[in-house]
């Protein structure tokens, strides 16, 4: 016999459109003999009576799942993939929120992609992650991760940060900025593409640098091998700096302080629904412009 399939739902709890979502899905899942696993008890209020089980976050609440179900917008579904990726569980995302560009589906095929997970025709893609380590005079500070970006950045408005980009162990280029971002080419569609960084395709192996309103003649994005070491210095003589990863996770980095930036060792996996190009999810994500000026406006 089978073992019970289970579905880890992670919610934006503040929309309203969650709300009827949760309960869809719920609803689908036990019709259809799902289990569901919920981490957070006002998400397990949005579902009603349909039944749950409670998972705490600390008990590694992905683990045996078969997915874990994101409704929201991208923001939720990186807090989905740390719950997910340490147990190897894909992720689906539902784009309840903006752009959602790290989501397979919009909310007006929620049914569509329940019936897809029932029918288990999904597949499975796995994404590069970053590893990084921030050190403080030879001594390690801090150890963490990101699926979209590793960013340093000024923890100070009224202050530039002074920063020294490193490459393989050879100094690149130092500047005063508002930060240095790093990121996967999952992430060069989000915070890295909004300070000026080029898009790359996502199965292309490679770590991007882009530096933030940076005051120097020599400040371009870079793109760099994926077994490239990235070392972004703090100026010991200048101010202090904040590192964040996907928005989640912070570390305070002092006068000083290193931080190193690799390809990480475990990925994330994304579980997606219809087949095509990472393209046509450009043009569609970003409503592009694809017929010529002529087209457009032919009689």
């Amino acid at each position: 016999m089978n073992e019970k399939r289970e579905v880890l739902l992670v919610v934006h709890p503040d929309r309203n459109a969650t709300r009827d979502a949760a309960r869809t899905v719920a609803e689908k899942f036990a019709a259809a003999g799902i289990g569901l696993r919920v981490t957070e008890e006002e998400v397990r209020e949005l579902i009603g009576d349909s039944p749950c089980t409670m998972v705490a976050p600390q008990d590694n609440p992905a683990k045996g799942a078969e997915l874990v179900l994101v409704l929201g917008g991208d923001g939720t579904l990186l807090r989905a993939a740390e719950i997910a990726r340490p147990a190897g569980v894909p992720v689906l995302g539902v784009n309840h929120g903006r752009v959602g560009f790290l989501t397979e589906a919009d909310s007006d095929a929620l049914e569509e992609t329940v019936h897809r997970i029932v029918e288990c025709a999904y597949t499975v893609e796995e994404r590069m992650t970053l590893d990084v380590t921030v050190t403080m005079a030879g001594e390690v500070m801090a150890e963490t991760w990101a699926l979209n970006e590793a960013s340093v950045e000024r923890s100070s408005r009224e202050r530039v940060l002074d920063a020294l980009i490193e490459v393989d162990g050879r100094p690149v280029s130092a500047f005063g900025c508002d930060g240095v971002l790093c990121a996967t080419p999952t992430g060069s569609t989000a915070y890295a593409f909004s300070a000026g960084g080029p898009i790359i395709w996502p199965d292309v192996e490679a770590l991007l640098v882009v530096p933030s309103n940076a005051h120097a003649m020599f400040a371009r994005p870079l793109v760099v091998s994926r077994h490239s070491v990235i070392d972004v210095g703090v100026d010991p003589d200048g101010s202090p700096a904040v590192l964040t990863c996907d928005g989640l996770r912070h570390v305070a980095l002092p006068n000083g302080a290193r931080v190193q930036v690799v390809a990480g060792r475990v990925p994330v996996r994304l579980a997606r629904l219809w087949p095509g190009p990472f393209t046509d999810r450009l043009v569609h994500k970003f409503s592009l412009p694809v017929k010529s000026w002529r087209e457009r406006h032919a009689p």
